[in-house]
């Protein structure tokens, strides 16, 4: 397991395989970076020294409020405030037999479709009504997004956030109220999930550490708790 990818992923993606979603080399913050405001507030930094933090400081007073997703405690930064932080857990696949069988299985489910830029008004409903975490209007670009439909309807989706080297991340995994406890969280996971290991890679994703129904239900998917984050909003201090 690549511990340095996984402890500074947002910084890897953001200045690797997804760099062209990335801003703040525009301004000369070569040491912090964010994501497009059209898919979100998530930013990162090449690490805790006080010239990465300084540039993640002029990025958020370049750009309004930013966050910050790390291994272990809050960072306190100076010029700007934390003005909300939440613990969180990153979690990895197992990788144990029974989890990728069912992940191949999810594969075939004639349920399950792709969703494409045509879906993409429907999906950021879906997002801002269930609210899974960050999702803008480009969110859907940033890899492949799978859901279920009834009568034309978004019930369900999950689909990739964050991509480096060896893993990608699970994310935007949402049901409709109305289509709740019918196991279309789980099998949407399954199919994302067997995607990556399609691609050679390692799925990841991330949950609020007090989530305990959603922790339940990727504990049952196969997945281990890798390490504690803590998910922080900076803002322009006054």
């Amino acid at each position: 397991m690549d511990n340095a990818e996984l402890d500074r992923l947002l910084w890897t993606a953001l200045t690797g395989e997804q760099a062209r979603f990335a801003l703040g080399a525009d301004i000369g913050t070569g040491s912090a970076r964010r994501f497009h405001p059209g898919i979100g507030p998530l930013a990162a930094v090449r690490d805790l020294s006080p010239a990465s933090l300084a540039d993640f400081a002029a990025l958020t007073r370049a750009h309004g409020p930013l966050a910050l997703m790390q291994p272990g405690e809050p960072v306190e930064i100076p010029g700007i405030e934390g003005v909300k932080s939440a613990l969180g857990v990153q979690m990895i696949l197992s990788g144990d037999a029974p989890a990728l069988d069912a992940m191949a299985q999810a594969a075939q489910d004639p349920r399950v479709i792709p969703l494409g830029p045509q879906d993409h008004p429907e999906m950021l409903d879906l997002a801002t009504l269930t609210q899974p975490g960050p999702f803008g209007t480009r969110t859907g670009e940033l890899g492949d997004f799978w859901g279920v439909k009834e009568d034309g309807r978004l019930l369900a989706m999950a689909g990739q956030r964050t991509r480096t080297g060896n893993f990608i991340e699970i994310s935007a995994v949402c049901a409709h109220p109305d289509a709740r406890g019918r196991g279309l969280a789980a099998l949407l996971s399954r199919r994302v999930a067997a995607a990556v290991l399609g691609q050679g890679r390692t799925p990841i994703l991330h949950s609020y550490a007090d989530n305990a129904a959603a922790l339940s239900l990727y504990h049952k998917l196969g997945f281990v708790e890798r390490a504690k984050v803590s998910l922080t909003i900076y803002a322009p201090g006054t």
